[in-house]
């Protein structure tokens, strides 16, 4: 049965929480954000986007656009509980939910839809509540998979309802600039454009796949797929607060790759050090990025061999990363590893009688790093072993 997922994204959010706090607010060109010079904004109104003023610019640059802008502090405490009954709403229709942000979140409704005689009546249903409940608007994607389902939930704003199948990749989604695929971000944007790649159809239809592996490294044949319409990500319901993890808030909001990927290094070496002590292993990687206008995007992925060490943490770590960045500015990083596992469990759970080679040797390679975490070369053994030494009297 084909999955149908919605994304849904509450248009313009902290502006019209603003709005709700004080009407007289709509209608004006105005924007979130602090008011000082190194303050970017955080959101702006459709009447101020009508002037370039935009999320991440400075301030002060878009005071210069728009000379009448509102220059709104912001109500956070305000915001997350809006964000928390928006969530609320949505998983009461089903717990498959992955929450983006603050104000986004992807929905596989296969199941909640097959109770409606017409499908996007249950879009219409949910986008109603939101509106009714929170007093916010909102846009909603519905689509076969959640690329799909972010492109379509940005065609319409606000309040649009769209549907984006494979089918109409061609004709809908390949006409858009390249900025506008999720996924491209403010530094790869120029580095396509180079390439002669305008519109996301440029990219699906390039010529040259190698030209585009030092661009997107490991994510390119992901992101040509998605280009295609196609994508196999799954729904993450959410940051497992049953996990182990670090997170490091920075002093000043950073943009630079370089920094960032240190600063998941540094962490990676933190966490690895956290699962030696607690003799731990995990089969699940999650990542958070808070953004500098407080937006979370918390992403994970599970993996098929249990992990500790700093440097497969921080492989799947930039994996995640890379793939999730929209290059804004970051003001705190984390990495977290669930699904934990007792070394001595894996050790249980491994089938060490059978011989075959390649399982003796798959097996060998866990112990060597178990023992290894233990500080012990000989703590972790195969059972079979113990049994030769008992056969032959050395214990």
């Amino acid at each position: 049965m084909a999955h149908v997922y919605f994304h849904v994204d509450l248009n313009a959010f902290f502006i019209n929480a603003e709005i709700l706090l004080d009407p007289s607010i709509k209608g004006k060109p105005a924007a979130v954000s602090g008011n000082t010079r190194r303050s970017v904004v955080s959101t702006a109104s459709y009447e101020a986007r009508a002037y370039g003023v935009h999320s991440a610019m400075p301030i002060q640059e878009a005071i210069k656009l728009c000379p009448d802008l509102l220059v709104l502090p912001g109500h956070y405490a305000f915001y997350e509980q809006l964000s928390s009954q928006f969530m609320s709403i949505v998983r009461s229709y089903t717990d498959e939910v992955e929450q983006a942000s603050i104000d986004e979140c992807y929905v596989d409704m296969t199941e909640p839809i097959s109770h409606f005689q017409h499908p996007l009546d249950l879009a219409v249903q949910l986008q109603q509540r939101i509106l009714k409940e929170t007093g916010l608007p909102c846009s909603i994607g519905v689509a076969p998979n959640m690329f799909l389902a972010k492109m379509a939930s940005d065609m319409k704003k606000p309040m649009g309802i769209t549907v984006l199948r494979i089918r109409d990749v061609e004709q809908k989604m390949w006409p858009l600039p390249i900025g506008d695929m999720r996924g491209v971000g403010k530094k790869t944007e120029p580095l396509l454009k180079e390439l002669g790649i305008i519109t996301i159809g440029d990219l699906a239809r390039y010529p040259n796949k190698n030209a585009l592996v030092p661009i997107f490294g490991r994510n390119t044949d992901a992101m040509l797929a998605r280009t295609h319409g196609y994508d196999d990500r799954t729904i993450v319901k959410a940051w497992d607060a049953r996990s182990m993890g670090v997170s490091e808030t920075m002093l000043e909001d950073v943009t630079d790759y370089d920094e960032i990927r240190g600063l998941f290094r540094s962490l990676s070496r933190r966490l690895s050090q956290r699962m030696k002590e607690e003799r731990k292993l995990g089969t699940s990687v999650s990542i958070r990025i808070k953004y500098f206008d407080f937006r979370n995007a918390d992403r994970s992925m599970k993996i098929a061999k249990p992990i500790w060490k700093s440097e497969d943490i921080f492989h799947y770590a930039m994996t995640l990363f890379d793939a999730n960045w929209d290059s804004q500015p970051v003001r705190l990083v984390g990495i977290s590893l669930s699904d934990l596992k007792r070394a001595d469990e894996m050790v249980s759970q491994l089938d060490l009688f059978n011989q075959d080679a390649a399982n003796k040797e798959a097996t060998s390679a866990i112990l060597y790093d178990l023992n290894k975490m233990a500080n012990s070369p000989h703590l972790f053994v195969r059972a079979s072993d113990l049994l030769k030494d008992k056969a032959d009297g050395t214990h």
